[in-house]
């Protein structure tokens, strides 16, 4: 650890699989037990940093096909014997995803055979906080960046700051934001303090982070108009990191999923049919002005 700590050795983690799932029932590589030591064969993808780590920290099974019985730790070495490493194209290539590929690598067992889920899960609860963490100061950068940019552009003799639609656009991403602070807080001191409360505020933070963050990038990239699109204004990296914060450990659809099976309620795939009369109010009050004519809000918020 003092050396994955220090910098001087670079640490992964490979458990997501070609399924694409986040939890337990995603995890279908199999460890055979060889002497001392396991051989293990398959896929992993989405590994971050898989492409240049020293060591990597590998999820398989030692028994069970399903379910979180039977889950287990092993490390191996970054040059092992039979690992094929291929890069990743993905949205933000700042944080570098790999396919790893294991045919027959030598592994060595990490901690107890066949009881790795519990401080997994304890440790993908604490990478959601992590994340909601980094979406709400992403946002809040550009938030930062589209405030300063209202300030000295002009259009028309005049601030764009000044016209109402850009101030309704940045007064509509603070107020999205401002009550993530309370959510994400919270969710890490239930990591550090409640154990109990833990998985679900960190469920709970993910989840609306990643919607909030999205919409913040998307609404500060309107602001910029099409110097947002450009390079030179920096907004690219935070909306591609959001981007890709949101699907990490999966999307929001998912992990209210998982908060509603916390909670002992059946999760549905499928939205329950709205009243039309509630959509047609809502649609009145977000789609016009005072003046009946359509607005920028005339959309959903995320």
């Amino acid at each position: 650890l003092p050396p994955i700590a220090s910098g001087d050795t670079i640490a992964a983690l490979a458990f997501t699989e070609p399924s694409g799932k986040w939890d337990a029932a995603g995890i279908m590589m199999e460890a055979t037990a060889e002497g001392d030591h396991s051989l293990l064969s398959g896929e992993k993808m989405f590994v971050i940093d898989g492409n240049v780590a020293d060591v990597i920290v590998v999820v398989a099974r030692t028994a069970g096909t399903t379910g979180t019985d039977g889950i287990s730790f092993f490390t191996v070495s970054g040059n092992a014997k039979g690992l094929t490493r291929t890069a990743l194209s993905t949205m933000d290539m700042t944080r570098k995803q790999s396919k790893l590929e294991f045919d027959k690598v030598v592994a060595e067992p990490l901690g107890a055979p066949g009881s790795g889920w519990p401080a997994f899960s304890k440790t993908l609860d604490q990478a959601a906080v992590a994340l909601s963490n980094e979406m709400m100061g992403g946002a809040q950068k550009v938030l930062e960046m589209s405030v300063e940019y209202a300030k000295v552009r002009v259009q028309f003799g005049r601030p764009i700051g000044s016209f109402q639609a850009v101030k309704h656009l940045c007064a509509e991403m603070a107020a999205e934001l401002e009550p993530c602070r309370a959510l994400v807080w919270y969710a890490a001191h239930a990591a550090d303090a409640l154990p109990a409360e833990a998985p679900l505020a960190a469920a709970h933070a993910k989840a609306h982070l990643s919607e909030v963050s999205r919409f913040v990038a998307r609404s500060a990239i309107e602001v910029h108009g099409g110097y947002g699109f450009a390079d030179l204004s920096g907004l690219h990296f935070w909306f591609k990191r959001v981007g890709l914060d949101r699907q990490l450990l999966g999307g929001p659809e998912r992990i209210r999923a998982v908060a509603a099976a916390m909670q002992g309620l059946a999760a549905s795939t499928r939205r329950p049919p709205a009243d039309p009369a509630c959509m047609h109010s809502i649609r009145r009050c977000r789609g016009t002005g005072g003046n009946g004519r359509t607005s920028r809000r005339g959309r959903p918020p995320y």
